[in-house]
């Protein structure tokens, strides 16, 4: 006698279960609304066209052109009349450059996943991430999208978390992989006494930078060029950040992170990590052990840790009075004190 495997009674006889055919299909969806992202179709539209005119702007082939706005017609991105096409209100709200809520930037971050999504299965033969190059040598053409994704996040979050850490008390912030600067603003727009200073990348300064003159702070949030991975920060400071940066390196990496902030701080001075934090059995919730699977693709090391690994890390290199604090969003923060 053989076992087998029975399927499901209700279940019996039929096809692929829609939702399963839905998500193995998803991907189209995706791919189309980034082709024209990557073609700055809405841009190009305007007030509305046609495909000729769309192909013969973008230099593309019309009939390909053609197919294209038909199926964001579909998704219903644009809307079509006679053979004239137009943004939706919605899309034109965020997917047209210098509109209102201009995202295009920061959804083209999602074409800078698409190569190492691609990369998946590979990677879970290999356990080696997509190879691409390190950060510190890609172009504009990556660097301008992902920080763009990233402080249109931040500018959403950071009064969020500036109330959850507080700011009594604290007068040096340290931002370490600072980015756009977002959350320095935030906390220097929310305490006139608390000066920042982002380290981070020498080509993401830049754009640091003119965030900072927007929100006229240049003179209480300063630059400096670093290596998050290896650099000495400094002494003086009465909290830290460490947005967005544990999801990208090993649990050896994190505590060796952790005890040079650590010596960065003042007694009684406070780190504050915020990222995703996976459930203990590592299975939830969904949006961190997916972002688990970005981290395989595309670093060496990184990965998504549960409250407990982080507040490992922590007690290991000195930090005490360890509390997590859950904010709406994905993200949530662990904090920790150096104790005198």
């Amino acid at each position: 006698m053989t076992n087998s495997v029975k399927p499901s009674p209700d279940l019996a006889g039929e096809s692929v279960p829609v939702d399963v055919m839905g998500t193995a299909r998803a991907f189209m969806e995706s791919r189309v609304l980034l082709t024209a992202l990557e073609l700055d179709v809405f841009t190009r539209l305007g007030g509305g066209g046609t495909a000729a005119e769309v192909a013969a702007s973008g230099r593309t082939d019309p009939g390909a052109t053609a197919r294209l706005l038909n199926a964001l017609v579909a998704l219903g991105l644009l809307v079509k009349e006679g053979s004239s096409f137009s943004p939706t209100p919605v899309a034109a709200r965020f997917l047209v450059r210098g509109a209102r809520d201009d995202s295009v930037d920061a959804l083209l971050h999602q074409s800078s996943l698409w190569e190492t999504w691609s990369g998946l299965t590979e990677a879970v033969r290999t356990g080696d991430p997509t190879p691409r190059r390190e950060a510190a040598a890609r172009g504009d053409d990556w660097t301008v999208p992902f920080i763009a994704a990233m402080h249109r996040r931040a500018a959403q979050r950071a009064p969020l978390l500036v109330e959850a850490a507080g700011v009594e008390g604290a007068r040096r912030l340290l931002d370490v992989g600072g980015g756009s600067g977002a959350y320095s603003i935030a906390f220097a727009q929310a305490s006139p006494a608390l000066s920042a200073e982002i380290v981070d990348l020498p080509a993401v300064l830049p754009i640091a930078e003119r965030h900072i003159a927007d929100a006229g702070l240049v003179g209480r949030i300063a630059t400096r060029a670093g290596d998050l991975r290896s650099d000495d920060f400094g002494t003086g400071f009465d909290l830290a950040l460490l947005s967005s940066i544990c999801h990208m390196l090993s649990g050896d990496e994190n505590r060796d992170l952790l005890s040079r902030v650590f010596a960065a701080l003042v007694p009684d001075g406070r780190v504050v990590i915020s990222d995703f934090l996976l459930a203990e059995d590592r299975a939830s919730p969904p949006q961190a052990a997916l972002f688990s699977i970005n981290m395989l693709v595309g670093t060496p090391s990184g990965d998504c840790y549960t409250e407990s690994e982080y507040a490992g890390w922590l007690r290991k290199v000195g930090f005490a009075d360890i509390v997590r604090r859950d904010l709406p969003g994905p993200a949530s923060l662990m904090i920790g004190t150096k104790c005198r």
